[in-house]
């Protein structure tokens, strides 16, 4: 019965959308009109016309599609897949998403669970690893992993600056309030470069550019 019901709604969304929702897809979210969203697409997508500010897994194993992602004021929660494309940023009237499937032959249902065993941790705002906390991008970062424990997405040096080369006064407050240095320098990631990995394929774009 539950599987029937997923294929249902998984038809539901191919007829209103043309997507076809894979468990374990990525779905990226533009930049809305938001500070913390205006400084995410600041610092990591100073010259691309579409910046990426958010990323969630799909998964497909309860009666409703779902979504796993980290948010903030909210932490690692899990989504209705419909209500996620709803309260997305709008691009000529149509939810500001790209989904996105790996590329390569990975055991999804691993990512998925790894990515459940982190419902309910907290929103990482201080944007640092192995803390007992997430932000979206490290969420499916540490989802994605090998056997091995080795990632498949690619860390690099964070950047907080601006296309000026100053750090905007939203990330300053930020960590003066957490009495913390901006980690800028440190490794992590940021969905817009996630987007740009190559293990990553577009599947489907739910806006016209």
């Amino acid at each position: 019965m539950v599987l029937f019901i997923i294929l249902a709604f998984v038809k539901a969304v191919q007829s209103q959308t043309g997507y076809i929702p894979r468990e374990g897809d990525l779905l990226f979210q533009v930049a809305g009109d938001t500070e913390f969203s205006d400084a995410i697409a600041n610092a990591t997508a100073v010259s691309d016309s579409v910046k990426f500010v958010h990323v969630a897994m799909v998964v497909l194993d309860s009666e409703v599609p779902h979504v796993i992602e980290a948010v903030d004021g909210k932490g690692v929660i899990s989504t209705p897949l419909e209500d996620f494309l709803s309260s997305s940023h709008k691009m000529n009237g149509k939810p500001g998403v790209v989904a996105m499937r790996v590329n390569m032959d990975f055991p999804v249902s691993d990512a998925v669970s790894r990515a459940k065993s982190h419902l309910g941790e907290d929103y990482d705002w201080s944007f640092m690893p192995d803390n007992g906390k997430m932000y979206c991008s490290e969420l499916i970062y540490e989802s994605y992993r090998n056997a091995d424990g080795t990632p498949i997405f690619t860390a690099r040096p964070m950047n907080f600056r601006d296309s000026s080369g100053n750090i905007p006064d939203f990330w300053v407050n930020l960590f003066n309030k957490m009495n913390q240095p901006v980690p800028e320098g440190v490794l992590g990631t940021n969905p817009h470069d996630m987007s740009k990995d190559p293990v990553l394929l577009e599947v489907y774009r739910f806006f016209m550019p």
